[in-house]
């Protein structure tokens, strides 16, 4: 297991990724249309704002204002705070208040799929960076096949990776706007 997963510039947060798993799952969750630093510091900030990161509590909380708190934890902080509520409430009921339970107790990949898509914000290309990520830096089996063969988040274990991570997804959308 990973001590720190290299997704922002805060060290603090880094290490929050890496040691709490709903931490990582808000992360992913939040993942839209802001930067990957700003999304991946986003738990860290939620945990200093609200005191916490317990589903159960997050679940049952007003996370409006919270976002909404300058500087906002995302661009759209109404809907995130939705987002993240929801999707702890689904952690607290479903999982016990476990996110790593979504991943250790999935069956197999199809399993993992499921129980990923279930989750409030996560289609298929969080899916699949979600997998690459459980796979290549928890070393989750049932997140292998999830994995995609072009680089994602689950390919960067530095500062130096984020940025060349960056830089390959910004050629990717470029060519694929055919610019």
């Amino acid at each position: 297991m990973p001590t720190a997963l290299h997704f922002t510039n805060d060290p603090a947060a880094c290490e929050l990724l890496a040691q709490d798993p709903f931490a990582l799952l808000v992360g992913f969750a939040i993942d839209q249309q802001v930067p990957v630093q700003k999304a991946f510091a986003g738990p860290q900030v939620l945990k200093e704002r609200a005191g916490t990161l317990d589903p159960s509590k997050l679940a049952a909380m007003d996370l409006g204002p919270v976002f909404a708190e300058k500087p906002a934890i995302h661009r759209f902080p109404g809907a995130m705070a939705d987002r993240v509520r929801e999707l702890a409430s689904v952690v607290a009921e479903e999982y016990g208040g476990d996110a790593s339970r979504i991943w250790s107790e999935a069956k197999d990949g199809t399993d993992l799929r499921k129980r990923i898509a279930s989750l409030p914000g996560f289609g298929e290309m969080k899916i699949k960076s979600l997998g690459a990520v459980l796979a290549k830096h928890f070393g989750v089996q049932a997140a292998e096949e999830l994995a995609p063969s072009h680089p994602t988040l689950g390919d960067v274990t530095s500062a130096e990776d984020l940025e060349r991570y960056q830089a390959w997804k910004r050629e990717y959308k470029k060519a694929a706007r055919g610019a």
